[in-house]
């Protein structure tokens, strides 16, 4: 972890490395396995994936600020924004992000930069409108210790490996399906091919899957950890406890195409924004629930009043 005051956390060090070593033997197999089966595709298939991991995850705060609608303000346009910002990075001896506000009343905030010296923090008006200051730095500072604990920039390469397993089906596919797996066998007939396919989705559909549950594990643990280290860093659970409260109430006020808009990147927002009803996503939640934390909070609420 980059040098800050935030409180270290060895779990999700652990974790963080656990889920990019196993992403990592997965992929390597998925890819092997594409290239033995579609090896005439392989260089393009290699060029295409370092291209989109490597812009993923040099322009990942500008792609994130494009897909939110998010624009960089000054501090002469939001005084109040950069001096909670300012304050944090006092407190946490971590060089200033980027301050930017996404216009959307979905009450939420996020992080995202490889590193310390290219992070963004984004809020939107929403967030802005709903919450007091005292509120507003238990959130920051929840997002600020995502970027120094580095794992938005994990979370950034484990989603991409969900779009290169997605890249690589669509490769094998399409080409299949221009004849490319008979090609091979000129004896081969077009229920061979069916199989091959069937194969190349089925390996696909695996590998997502898993890289799925292995991604979501690690964004719930790191959001209790920057629940953790924002409150014994303002020293203010309770605020953040009320922030928490306040933000997922009035989710069931915003209108469903908001919710429904917002839902893609709930793994990067403070809190998940859910529609109404019953989703798959409240299954494979990228947050823990709301109970948990405030549990986290209380307890830790505790421990500074016991001088722990």
């Amino acid at each position: 972890m980059e040098r800050s005051r935030f409180a270290p956390d060895r779990g999700l060090t652990s974790r963080m490395l656990l889920t990019m070593f196993l992403l990592g033997l997965l992929y390597v197999a998925f890819v092997g396995f594409f290239f033995w089966f579609v090896p005439q595709l392989w260089l393009v298939i290699l060029v295409i994936a370092v291209a989109f991991l490597l812009a993923q995850y040099f322009f990942s705060d500008r792609l994130a600020l494009f897909a939110m609608h998010g624009r960089i303000v000054s501090a002469e346009e939001a005084p109040e924004l950069h001096g909670v910002i300012d304050r944090i990075c006092a407190m946490s001896d971590m060089p200033k992000p980027r301050v930017a506000i996404a216009d959307t009343d979905v009450p939420n905030a996020f992080a995202t930069g490889r590193n310390q010296e290219n992070a963004v923090v984004c809020v939107t008006t929403g967030l802005l409108r709903r919450l007091d200051p005292v509120e507003l730095e238990g959130v920051l500072a929840h997002e600020l210790s995502h970027v120094a604990h580095r794992d938005v920039a994990v979370m950034t390469i484990a989603s991409f490996l969900g779009i290169l397993a997605g890249l690589l089906t669509r490769f094998g596919l399409e080409w299949g399906l221009w004849g490319g797996f008979s090609s091979r066998d000129r004896n081969n007939n077009d229920q061979s091919t069916a199989v091959v396919l069937l194969i190349v989705i089925g390996v696909s559909a695996a590998v997502y899957a898993i890289s799925f549950l292995l991604t979501r594990a690690l964004s719930r643990y790191r959001e209790l950890s920057a629940d953790r280290a924002a409150a014994l860093l303002t020293g203010r659970p309770s605020a953040l406890a009320a922030a928490l409260t306040k933000v997922t109430g009035e989710m069931s006020r915003i209108p469903t195409k908001d919710l429904r808009a917002a839902e893609p990147f709930n793994a990067f927002y403070f809190a998940p924004a859910f529609t109404k009803g019953f989703s798959i996503s409240t299954l494979f939640s990228t947050h823990p629930s709301l109970d948990q934390r405030l549990a986290q909070l209380a307890k830790i609420s505790a421990q500074l009043g016991q001088g722990v």
